[in-house]
């Protein structure tokens, strides 16, 4: 029963396949701000949270 429900979700398309779904659609006038707006949201943190553990690792090993 496992494999009969793993089947269709198993398939990876080819790069053929992915253009002709994608061949169709065109952006809308904010589509661009939005994207960037979901990237910053994403990524902000992540980087906000490296930036400050490279600044912790740096002030506990030379300034300590």
């Amino acid at each position: 029963m496992l494999g009969r429900l793993r089947g269709p979700l198993a398939k990876e398309k080819t790069k053929e396949e992915l253009d002709r779904h994608y061949e169709g659609m065109e952006l809308e006038k904010n589509d661009f701000l939005a994207m960037m707006i979901a990237a910053v949201v994403t990524f902000f943190p992540v980087l906000i949270i490296a930036m400050t553990l490279i600044y912790g690792l740096t002030w506990l090993l030379f300034t300590r």
